[in-house]
Order: structure tokens, then sequence, then C-alpha cells
């Protein structure tokens, strides 16, 4: 059954056209991904089909009386009063009326006179009936799931919203709008904030979810495990592709390769026919024959009536080259005995680590863990209780944090850039322009720009540094996955040591040859990538020995 269809969509915003002629149809059961640039109207589409936009041109039609939860990257505003319980229980109104109204007639049963017994027991009857086919009998145990699923623990329910950070605010708007059940789920970058544990327990829900899904995310390995469909947005148009994200890159190569070679030959064709034209031509001249011009007039009307394909583009490509000014002495980093503690909470204790030069390795935990802490007592020694860490000899380190910040957020992005470049303004705004800030943008304030050109902004920092140890906290957050596939590449090329967190499991694939967890205020290591350290965590095997006991290798 369909349950959305969109036809021939066409919106403008300005002078920027962010549909033209896109088409979609989700069916019961789908889980479709929407992918593509930032920018390309992943998140205006939800609110067309969700009510909060209109279309200028073209159709939306929704399934009768379907219901429809949207998950936005933007949190609603609430008064400060609301708890988080109060958010996640919002859709039982109903319910809970009604059970108040069984409470009232409960309370009736005990006072009521013989002569009135019959009637009141026959509505109280009504009224469970009622509460039952509701689910009424089945809200603690549905609330308590969905909050075990996604961390939400009990001191947190009666939380205030307002003071959660926004990471947690996004959890809990997800966890609600999981506990509604809509019939249709449109999830805008449901995996943001999530850490490990929790995106496997969301995408075996999605996987068991019985209603339509749209998902939009830059998280190509939660694709891989959910999406059924993948729906490309370029230049305001669909591309379909029946299958999940590593479908679509098979598929869209495939496709790029027959285009280009279409083209080709299309090429070869026009000019074999101006050559032809040009000899019959020629012909004509030394014959005199005008036979030679009436074929020559053929094959030129031909060439007028033909489609002409254009030339398939290829991506636009970030200059990303992580030079070094230098390499390390063979130890880079060592952690010894390592005891962190905040506040009243211990983050490690006794903890080793060795990080050799050359090295790509990633930290993983649960959120909460340690890791940017961790990061944070490298860089500046804070939190430190016992042990110590030592960074070694000719070690530059190059640093991207979870929530980037630059010291003058009033700063234009040009006067930003002017700290760490060492050129002209003419080569400086040049090497600008390969990060996409053109022309006017490189005027804007730093503090106002997007988490993904903030992360561009810090890329193109990082490059000038020639840094030959890089710490990346979350480097994949906000940035398309065209963007992600660019850093890939460039680190997998890096001839320094990389270590960085993430919770990107592909990301995690393409470049960790070591896998550090914090597990029981430890490090513990995993020799490969993640799917390694999965694989290792499933069959509950005892994990490898610290590295740091194997220094004189």
């Amino acid at each position: 059954m369909i349950e959305i269809s969109v036809n021939n969509a066409q919106k403008t915003f300005g002078f920027k056209k962010v549909f033209d002629g896109f088409n979609l149809e989700a069916t019961t059961g789908e889980r479709i991904a929407l992918i593509g640039p930032n920018g390309c109207g992943k998140t205006t589409l939800f609110k067309i089909i969700s009510g909060e936009e209109n279309l200028d041109q073209g159709k939306v039609s929704i399934r009768r009386n379907a219901t429809i939860g949207l998950l936005s990257q933007i949190p609603p505003k609430v008064s400060n009063s609301v708890t988080v319980k109060d958010i996640l229980t919002k859709s039982f109104e109903e319910i809970f009326k009604a059970e108040r109204q069984l409470r009232e007639y409960e309370e009736k049963l005990s006072t009521i006179s013989l002569e009135e017994l019959n009637s009141v027991i026959e509505t109280y009857s009504k009224l469970q009936e009622r509460f039952m086919d509701m689910g009424g009998y089945e809200v603690d145990e549905k609330v308590s799931k969905i909050c075990n699923g996604f961390k939400i623990s009990y001191d947190m329910l009666e939380r205030s919203f307002n003071t959660l950070s926004g990471g947690e605010k996004t959890i809990v708007n997800l966890a609600s709008l999981i506990i509604s059940n809509p019939e249709i789920l449109l999830l805008d970058e449901p995996t943001n904030h999530l850490d490990i544990d929790t995106l496997e327990w969301f995408e075996q829900f999605l996987t068991n979810y019985k209603g339509t899904v749209i998902i939009s995310s830059h998280d190509r390995y939660f694709l891989d495990k959910v999406a059924t469909k993948t729906i490309l947005i370029d230049k305001g148009k669909d591309e379909v592709f029946h299958g999940n994200y590593s479908y679509y890159l098979e598929e869209s190569e495939r496709r790029a390769l027959a285009e280009f070679d279409e083209y080709k030959n299309q090429q070869k064709q026009i000019e074999a026919m101006k050559t032809a034209v040009k000899k019959l031509k020629e012909w004509g001249e030394r014959g005199d024959n005008p036979r030679f011009f009436r074929r020559a007039a053929c094959i030129e009307r031909k060439l007028e009536k033909m489609e002409l394909l254009d030339r398939p583009e290829s991506k636009k490509q970030l200059p990303l080259d992580f030079e070094i000014n230098g390499r390390s002495g063979k130890d880079v980093l060592i952690a010894d005995d390592l005891g962190i503690i905040i506040g009243d909470k211990v983050i490690l204790d006794g903890a080793d680590l060795y990080l050799k030069y050359g090295e790509k390795v990633c930290l993983m935990g649960k959120n909460g863990s340690g890791k940017s802490t961790f990061v944070k007592a490298v860089l500046y020694g804070d939190n430190i209780c016992q042990g110590e860490i030592k960074v070694g000899s000719n070690v530059s380190i190059g640093y991207i944090p979870q929530e980037i910040r630059f010291e003058d957020e009033n700063a234009t992005i040009l006067n930003t850039a002017r700290k760490f470049y060492d050129g002209t303004e003419t080569h400086l705004r040049a090497s600008l322009a390969k990060f996409l800030f053109y022309g006017e943008n490189v005027f804007k304030r730093v503090g106002k720009l997007s988490g993904g050109e903030k992360v561009r902004l810090k890329l193109f920092e990082l490059i000038q540094k020639k840094a030959n140890l890089l710490i990346l906290d979350e480097p994949t957050n906000h940035i398309d996955i065209d963007t992600k596939e660019m850093l890939e590449e460039a680190l997998s090329e890096y001839q320094g040591t990389l270590f960085f967190i993430s919770h990107d499991r592909y990301f995690i694939n393409k470049l960790a040859e070591r896998v550090v967890n914090i597990e029981d205020e430890k490090f513990q290591q995993y020799l490969g990538n993640y799917d390694y350290f999965k694989e290792q965590k499933t069959k509950k095997l005892v994990p490898h020995k610290n590295i740091s006991h194997d220094r004189r290798k």
C-alpha cells in the first residue's frame, strides 16, 4: 500500500531551486534512506510531508488517516516545568484520561447503593474494555523498554527537559516519537548523539518496525543495516536505488560508468558525422556534384536534431592533503597507570595506552565513559589524579574538538584564516574557495557558521599546521557523505599518527588499525577495525593484552 507519494515537486527559496521535478513513493513497511549533500533539501522534504512547508508546484499525497511522526534536528521549545517524563508520555493523554475515569468508578463501587451497582459495573466494564483496547495496561512496559534502549535513567525522567544537553534532548524526542508508534516515521539525522550500543539497539528496532520509515542520515553503516531503498537527491531531482547504501555505491558507480560510456560513444558518433559532412562537401566541390551536398545537408539536420548528452560531472573534491612537517619519534603517546576523576566520578583507573608512530587508532566507549575527557587530559593535563601521560619527542599535535569553537567567534572566516595561513590574501581567498568559502562568504562570522562549515574551516586550519599527530574527536559530525569519503581518503594516506574518537562505524572500518575501547575504567585493545572489535565482543573473547606491555617491540 502506498503511504506517501510526492509527484513533480517544485520548491524554491529565494534564488535557490531546492526541488525541480522531485518524486518519491513510500509503501507500507519500506525503510527509505535519503542521501545527498548538505543543503540538497532533505530537511525541507520532511517539512513538506509533515505540512510545515508547502510546495510551489506538484502534489503530496498521504494515505487517509495515516499518523506521522517527525524527528527534527532542532528540538521543540517547551516551558521549564515540562519534565522528560512529560515528553515521553505526551502521546498517552487519552489513556491517562481513561485510567482516571476507571479510578473514579472504582471509588464509586465502594460507596454506591445496591440499586446503582449493576449500572456502575456495566459502565466500569465498558471503560475497562476501552482502556485495554487503547493499550493502557502496556504503557509502563512500553515506556520502560524504550527508556532502556535509549539509556534514559529514572533520574533523567524527573529532570526539566530544558536542562538537558542538545544530544540528550534529541535522544528524548526520538524516544518519545518511538513510544507514540506512528505509522510513518520521518527521521532527520536520528543517529546524532547515539553511542554504538544504542545505535545497534535502534537498528534492530527499526528493522522490526511495521510502519514506513524515511530517514535522512550521513551514517553509512546505519543506512546499510536499516534501509531497503535509497533515494539520492541531486539538483532537485530524485535518483532511486532499490537497496541499502552499499548497493547505492555499487549501482551508482555502474550507472556513472554507463553514462560516461554513452557520452563518449555519442561524441565519437558526432565526430564521425562531422567528418562525413566535411568529406561530402569536399567531394561535392571537386566533382561539382550536388548529390554530395544534399547528403551532407541531411547529416547536418540529423546533428541539429540530436539530443546532446551533458558530460558527466565529477564530484567536487576538497583539497585535503595532510602533510607533516617532520616525523616524530617511535613513541608518540604513553599513558601509564592513568587515573582520571571528575568530581566524584572515576573515569579511568590504572589505565595503560601506548601509541606508536604511524598508527591509526580509534578510541571508543559508551557516552560518558571518558573519551573526550582523556583527550583533554592529553592536551591540557586536566583531571589526572594518578599515573602520567607522556608525549614523545618531536610530536606536533593537530586537534579537532567535538564542539568546534574559534578564538574569536565574532571574527570573519577571512580574519580567522589569516592567523594560521602563511601567504598573500589573494592566495588565501583562492585556498578558502577550494573549501567552498566563496566570494562574500569569507566575511561571515565564524560563530554563525553551520556545523559542517565549522568542520571545513577547522580542516583547512589543520592542513596548514602540518602536524605529525592528529587527534580528532568525532570528526564526521555535521559533514555530508561526500565530505566524509574525501576525509577518509586523505587520512588513509596520512603519513603521521592518527588518534580519533568516533561513533561512525563505517569511518572506523575504513581507517582504524586498532580499536581502544574503554571498559571498566580501563583501555582494552582490539587489533583490528570496528567489525573485528564487534566480532570479538560477540564471541565474548578475552581482549588482547595492552599494547603498553609490548613497548620493547
